[in-house]
């Protein structure tokens, strides 16, 4: 197993992307530290997983003590840590015109300010264990929808975090490397698109420009690509930007045929 008795905290893994990160990791062998708001999905995942392979922890990373607390908390779980997954992220729409300071700030917290926070209070319990940081981005932060620029300015940001400190923790044997992920069909990006006018049976009738392959990426699509990430395989690589969409994203010229 590629993950054989790692340690992994995930951020935001009560459902979607997350947990199927922390099912496929603890197929892999790792004991896993869920982490969200939901303390009744965090606890069923719990048990789900196992409670002696699995802990939870629950908690708001727009609270500005939370990243703290929760790096104390999940190092306590079972004694050390071998990679966080930054996953946890808000996605909530508003154009330039719709985005007053408060739903500025609570973005930048979420998705910028607590990954660097969290990287900060788990920096000494990484060195130990010569460990490693995956910080889950979007294709977005190259330039994003016209109803997403906050997301997109925090995910251009969280690059830029990623090959920062790729470069300045290196010699501390850590490494820090993001996955930049396409349009992914979770079950919340299921509802917010019928939310937008889309029919239920959206997933069926996606145009070919969008997803060529017929489908869109799925959670355990991602899952499997961060094993590699978050495993021994992929050292000593760090500061590595993956893109993991359907297409290429620089050059396109997008085949409207079909």
């Amino acid at each position: 197993m590629r993950l054989q008795d790692q340690i992994i905290l995930i951020t935001g893994s009560t459902t979607g992307i997350g947990a199927a990160m922390a099912r496929r990791f603890a197929q892999e062998g790792a004991r896993v530290i869920v982490h969200g708001r939901d303390a009744a999905r965090g606890e069923a995942l719990r048990q789900e997983l196992g409670t002696d392979r699995a802990a939870f922890i629950a908690g708001d990373l727009a609270d500005a003590a939370h990243p703290d607390e929760l790096a104390a908390a999940a190092v306590a779980a079972f004694g050390r840590l071998d990679a966080l997954v930054n996953n946890a992220a808000l996605t909530t729409r508003a154009r330039l015109a719709e985005t007053d300071l408060a739903f500025f700030d609570r973005m930048v917290a979420v998705n910028l300010r607590a990954p660097f926070m969290l990287i900060r209070a788990l920096l000494p319990a990484l060195k130990e264990s010569q460990g490693c940081v995956l910080n889950i981005g979007s294709i977005l932060a190259h330039c994003g929808q016209s109803n997403l620029p906050v997301y997109s300015m925090t995910k251009g940001g969280l690059m830029t975090l990623t090959r920062n400190l790729a470069n300045s923790l290196g010699r501390d044997r850590v490494r820090v490397n993001q996955m930049n992920v396409g349009w992914t069909l979770t079950e919340n990006e299921y509802h917010t698109k019928v939310g937008d006018g889309l029919p239920p049976d959206w997933p069926d009738h996606l145009p070919p420009v969008a997803a060529p392959f017929g489908r869109l990426l799925s959670p355990e699509d991602i899952a499997e690509a961060a094993v590699y990430w978050v495993s021994r395989a992929s050292s000593p690589v760090s500061g590595s930007v993956f893109e993991i969409e359907q297409y290429p994203l620089i050059g396109r010229i997008a085949d409207q045929e079909g």
